[in-house]
């Protein structure tokens, strides 16, 4: 394209636009010294160049940018004002290879001054169509210190032309969208108060209100403040139904979500985006239980609303495990209708929950909720169905006693095609622990046997006891002996389980590995209540006992409820409790279910049994063991 003659559009008033053609390139390329003069604001020698050589006023650089571009670029007002007494009225709406004129340079830098000036200019020379020019993306000089957050620039144009404000660019993208995008107060402060039908235009069928949630409450409240003629912004939706509301919610922030409500109809909750669904249902999807109360509290019917699948804000909550959503829902007595509603797939809350692995929803529907665990959906299958789904062990087993807690049961088919729970993968991650622990138990044995002949208190030098150990009828020593004792017989019966059940290779060898972890878990604790046994017995400084049991006792509880925490799945101890007491000892239908729970998920049963035995004989191990030692030990003190 030849750029030396080209048409641009310049209006002198919003709705008219007049041809203009300019001829920017006619002086030729720009000197290399002309060109540092200009750009270094050096006016006396750049208009010395000029009034030797007229035709350099047109010349241009590389970008085609002529003298007027440079000075505006870099700010130099003073030397403008000299070039201007050339009284070249074409300089103001020449164009650069990106079609921009010096307007757009010195706006785009942020020099407001400069702006000033150039706007002057164009008014005393009658061309105030320069100032509607747009560069090759559809911007006007407005939208360029507007994205940019040049506040100050934005004021000086917002002031003189106003009605540049209603521009939108290319992108459909108006001035104060981008002043809002730039984060700019003072840039949207300016277009809202001088711009009276300023347009508020973004991407997608955006409005500004939409950009503004994610700059802050601020923002939100600047243009919530604004009173544009036209539909309010906050009714407004974008090209995929959403409103500024929608925008706000999933966002999480209480304070705009408030401030848009208050700036609304109630009803514009009820507004639906276009796959259906509400501001209500957007929150509770993410989580976000405080805007969810704050919507349904502006709006108690939007607990209602389905989304196109059928689903109700509850729905939404439950399908990403967000609990304290779901726990909103069943504190209101007006909303536990919908806590059994199923949508267009047959699904309900609960079965969405087994879906998405969350087990504290799951148990807060049942427990509280009293939801129908039995529901099929529209494939015949039930909650408990959807667990056989899990990958993982723990979310497997927290889901199956969850629901078989309360009686849930699977959907009726026959028992020899009943397919068991695919356990493959614990299989394979115990053939990978058990060399593991092997070793630590060998090392456990180890230590045990060498403080069995390392003694506290040293042996009896001469006598008839010559030999025998000093401390022999010290209780506090006894204790020692028995539980390093302890200590090593359970770790190597560890190594023998372990060894016997990597080697045997069979559907059954989790059984020994359970008990493995189970007596090496014993021998570690016996360990450590031995080491503490053996300082009892060697020292009668009550300080030192007091700091021992204390470091002790706090590390051995810590490291209880530390490994209960990791090994334990993510239900209470009451349903797990529950679940038992429902496996034991039923009839008729309680039966047949509790067959088929154990038939398909033979695993979960042993695993809650273990997991309740181990938390409640290690506590007892570690009180009765501490209250021994630190009773005879702390006895002997003087």
């Amino acid at each position: 394209m030849d750029l030396r003659h080209h048409t641009i559009q310049l209006s002198s008033s919003p709705g008219s636009a007049a041809a203009v053609t300019t001829q920017p390139g006619d002086g030729g390329t720009m000197s290399s010294e002309l060109y540092l003069a200009v750009c270094g604001g050096k006016k006396e020698k750049a208009m010395a160049l000029l009034r030797q050589h007229p035709s350099g006023i047109h010349q241009v650089s590389a970008e085609r940018n002529n003298v007027l571009h440079l000075a505006a670029e870099h700010g130099h007002g003073e030397l403008i004002q000299e070039l201007a007494s050339f009284g070249d009225k074409s300089l103001l709406s020449s164009r650069n290879s990106a079609l921009d004129t010096p307007l757009h340079c010195a706006a785009r830098a942020g020099h407001d001054k400069v702006v000033s000036l150039l706007v002057q200019l164009a008014q005393d020379c009658g061309d105030e169509g320069t100032l509607w020019c747009k560069d090759e993306a559809g911007d006007t000089a407005l939208h360029l210190p507007a994205r940019l957050g040049h506040g100050a620039v934005v004021e000086a144009m917002a002031s003189t032309s106003p009605d540049l404000a209603s521009e939108v660019n290319d992108a459909g993208v108006s001035p104060l969208y981008l002043a809002v995008m730039s984060r700019s107060v003072r840039a949207v402060k300016a277009i809202t108060t001088r711009c009276g039908d300023a347009s508020a235009a973004g991407p997608s069928s955006q409005n500004a209100l939409h950009a503004a949630v994610f700059q802050g409450s601020g923002m939100v409240r600047l243009l919530l403040e604004w009173k544009p003629r036209g539909p309010s912004l906050v009714s407004q939706a974008d090209g995929n139904g959403s409103t500024p509301l929608h925008f706000a919610s999933p966002d999480g922030d209480l304070s705009i979500v408030r401030g848009i409500l208050s700036a609304v109809p109630p009803s514009a909750v009820h507004m639906r985006d276009s796959g259906g669904l509400s501001a209500l249902h957007v929150a509770a999807g993410m989580g976000h239980v405080r805007v969810a109360e704050a919507l349904m509290k502006a709006c108690p019917d939007a607990a209602e609303l389905r989304d196109d699948r059928g689903g109700t804000f509850v729905h939404a909550a439950a399908r990403g495990g967000h609990f304290k959503v779901v726990r909103l829902a069943i504190k209101k007595p007006t909303l536990h209708g919908i806590l059994n509603t199923q949508d267009r797939d047959g699904n309900t809350a609960l079965h969405l929950a087994v879906a998405a692995r969350a087990p504290a929803v799951a148990e807060a529907l049942m427990w509280k909720g009293k939801v129908q665990a039995d529901v099929m959906n529209k494939d015949g299958q039930t909650p408990l169905d959807f667990a056989a789904k899990s990958t993982s062990f723990f979310s497997m087993v927290s889901l199956v006693a969850t629901l078989a807690a309360f009686g849930a049961q699977s959907n009726p088919q026959r028992r020899d095609h009943v397919q068991q729970w695919n356990s493959h993968d614990i299989t394979k991650a115990i053939e990978k622990t058990s060399d593991s622990l092997a070793v630590i138990a060998v090392l456990v044995a180890g230590v045990a046997f060498t403080a069995a002949n390392s003694i506290p208190g040293s042996y009896e030098q001469e006598g008839d006891t010559i030999g025998m150990a000093v401390l022999q009828k010290k209780t506090v020593f006894k204790c020692f002996l028995i539980l390093d004792t302890f200590a090593l017989v359970t770790s190597v019966l560890a190594v023998v389980l372990l060894v016997y059940g990597k080697a045997s290779r069979s559907a059954v060898s989790w059984k020994t590995f359970t008990v493995a972890l189970h007596c090496l878990w014993v021998s570690l604790i016996s360990m450590v209540l031995a080491f503490y046994a053996a300082l009892a017995a060697v020292t009668r400084t009550r300080a030192v006992h007091d700091i021992a049991f204390n470091i002790i006792n706090s590390g051995l509880f810590l490291m209880l409820g530390v490994v209960s925490l990791l090994v334990s799945p993510h239900v209470s101890f009451r349903t797990l409790w529950k679940y038992l007491w429902r496996q034991c000892g039923l009839k008729g239908r309680q039966a047949s279910i509790r067959r088929r729970i154990k038939q398909q998920y033979p695993v979960v049963g042993a695993f809650v049994r273990n997991l309740i035995l181990f938390r409640v004989a290690n506590y007892v191990l570690l009180l009765v063991g501490l209250g021994i030692v630190s009773t005879f030990g702390l006895s002997k003190v003087g």
